[in-house]
């Protein structure tokens, strides 16, 4: 695998901001690593984990950072730690006329839950598959049932 390689992988983005990605390290059972290039107004979701630490490396271009802490542009060489957690709420915008080039690197485990504070939804991921052969995945919308915690929705599922 080579970080400067333009063969990006066929699925869709999964981040929903248009940009591109390749796998550098494939499904392992706890470390993942990917490549990322963002065009002009490409984005990355704001998003946190509550099971996986990531960290980030700007390998190209000047990407916008937006944190929990507010909003900064990033540097060439620059690497940034998100731990678990709203303290580790990240997502990236590029603002600039030039591609950003990113890896993204971090723990995966499996159940996990990813919160999404804009969007107000919590999606639970399972990376194994269930007896029907599918992987699990469900999304847990705040703003339908605002009495219910991820932590319950969470707590459900691993129990069903």
């Amino acid at each position: 695998m080579n970080i400067w390689t333009d063969e990006w992988d066929e699925a869709d983005d999964w981040s929903g901001g248009g940009g591109k990605s390749k796998r550098l390290v494939g499904s392992g059972p706890q470390l993942g690593a990917s490549l990322y290039e963002l065009g002009p107004g490409n984005f990355g979701v704001y998003h946190f984990h509550h099971g996986s630490e990531e960290l980030l490396i700007v390998l190209r271009g000047r990407p916008t950072l937006q944190g929990p802490e507010g909003e900064r542009q990033l540097t060439e060489g620059e690497v940034v730690h998100f731990p678990l957690g709203p303290e580790g709420a990240h997502g990236l915008r590029n603002e600039t006329d030039e591609l950003v080039r990113i890896v993204v690197a971090g723990i995966r485990v499996s159940p996990e839950v990813v919160e999404y504070p804009d969007s107000r939804r919590s999606p639970l991921k399972r990376a194994p598959v269930r007896q029907t052969g599918e992987r699990l995945w469900m999304i847990h919308d705040v703003e339908s049932d605002p009495d219910s915690s991820t932590f319950d929705m969470f707590a459900t599922v691993l129990t069903a």
